[in-house]
Formats: structure tokens, sequence, C-alpha cells
């Protein structure tokens, strides 16, 4: 028997929103950003030393972002090209089919257009993500430690709670939540994918995708570009989003019957939830 719909519900949506009451009271209610940000100042100058380090900034700020582009990158080819092969396969008459076998690209086509449905979530779940989080971003102008008063910058600092605009722009400040960190958790959308497939090494993806994000924030806190909460803030809606864009495209049952159910054996129809 699948998991119940409370059990489903409560993993996914209460737990997240747990999370937020718990991160809120205790970083957004408390000074536990400025004194883990207080940490990593170097004592003699007052300053963050990572700050102005070239290699660090390409290490952990560049260069990791290709990670999250290029999946988004490909599974938008990927949904492009799912369209492709179905007319091709109808038109045999062309000689094309033929030479995309030979050339060994209909292997590719036919995979792509197999998966459309999970190129296609992976697509709209980065979009809405990131959406989601340049909203935020915008209407609620939390400027990043080093531009405030209390790391040498000319900005007042205030919590996203004071300055949150539901309809317009709050401001220039765009810190909260994390935006590096929560291009890493975009990845979560394969997470979903893997569950939905029912792949045995899901839980461990899951993981793997946490982490990512976590360090992903972390670096940016090192250089006094984030408070640590931001980096919750990021995980905590990106997840929410993903999780009901994947609620969306697949369905409850579809991400929730057990790996042993014979509904592995099958791909499932979208369920309402």
């Amino acid at each position: 028997m699948p998991p119940s719909r409370t059990t489903f519900y409560r993993n996914n949506l209460l737990l997240p929103l747990l999370l937020a009451a718990i991160v809120f009271i205790a970083f957004d209610l408390t000074e536990l950003d400025r004194w883990i940000s207080n940490l990593l100042l170097d004592p003699t100058t007052g300053q963050f030393p990572l700050l102005h380090n070239q290699w660090f900034e390409k290490a952990t700020h560049k260069w990791p972002r290709i990670l999250p582009d290029w999946t988004g990158e490909l599974a938008v080819i990927g949904s492009v090209l799912s369209f492709i092969w179905p007319r091709l396969a109808n038109r045999p008459q062309l000689g094309l089919t033929r030479m995309l076998e030979k050339a060994r690209i209909a292997p590719v086509l036919r995979f792509t257009t197999q998966h459309r449905r999970d190129l296609l979530f992976v697509v709209v779940a980065f979009a809405l993500s990131t959406t989601v989080i340049h909203y935020l971003k915008s209407h609620t102008s939390v400027y990043c430690p080093v531009e405030t008063t209390l790391y040498g910058g000319p900005q007042a600092r205030v919590e996203w709670f004071e300055n949150f605009s539901l309809w317009s722009k709050a401001g220039d400040g765009r810190c909260w939540p994390g935006g590096h960190a929560s291009s890493g958790f975009t990845l979560l959308a394969l997470y979903f994918v893997a569950l939905r497939h029912r792949w045995a090494h899901a839980r461990k993806l899951l993981v793997a995708i946490l982490l990512i994000g976590f360090v992903y924030g972390t670096t940016r806190v090192l250089q006094g570009w984030h408070y640590m909460s931001h980096t919750f803030w990021a995980g905590i809606f990106v997840w929410l989003t993903t999780w009901a864009t994947a609620l969306f495209f697949y369905g409850r049952v579809a991400l929730q019957t057990p790996e042993n159910s014979p509904a592995t054996r099958v791909t499932a129809a979208p369920q309402p939830a």
C-alpha cells in the first residue's frame, strides 16, 4: 500500500514549513546570523578575508554555476528535440530516420520523446524556482552584509519581513534569499524525476543536491555576501516551488508509491493532488 495522503503532505509540505518557522525564530528574530558572520571576520582588518579573493570567487561562484546552467539548458534542448522524432518517424519516405539511426542520433531523439514530460518538468521547475527567488529578492530589498553599515557599507541592515512589499519592488537590495544557493537547490527537480521513476538511489541524489545547495550558499557567507539564513530560506522556497510543480506534472501517487509496488514497473499517470 502506498503511504497515506497525510504522510505525503506532512513530509513534503509541513516539514519544510516547520523548518521555515525554525529558521525565522532562530535567525530572523535573533542576532545569530550576525554572530556567525562576525566569526568569519579578520580581527585585524575587520573585513571578510575571502571577499576580494578572485580565485575563490571563480572556484566557488562562477564555475559551479555550470552545473545548474547546463542542466537547465540540456532540459530545454531535450524538450525541443522531443517533438522532432515522432514527426520524422511518421515520414519514413524522407529517409531521415535511416540516416539518424546510422549517425546514432535516433536513440537520443527517442529518449527525449520518451521523457518529454520529465524534460518539460525540469524546464518549468527551474523557471518557476528562479522566478520565485527573483520576486522575493526584489520585493524585500535586503542588502548583503558587506553592503550594510555593519561591515563598512553604506546601507542600513533590515530584515526581509520589515521591508516586504507584495505588489511593488521594495528597493534596490537583492540579497534575500540566497541566489547562488538557490541555483544549486534548483537541481531538486532531478530528485523528483528520479522519484517518479523509482530510481533506487533517489534518496542519495536528494542528499547530494541539498549538500550542493548548502555549499553554494556557505561559500557566499564566507565572502560576506550572504548571511547563513539566506541559504536555508533559498532551499525552503526552491523545495516548495519544485515540489508543487512536480505534484502538478506527476500527481501525488506517482511521487509516493513504494519501490516494491507493482507501480514501479509502469509509469504512473497523473493523479489528483
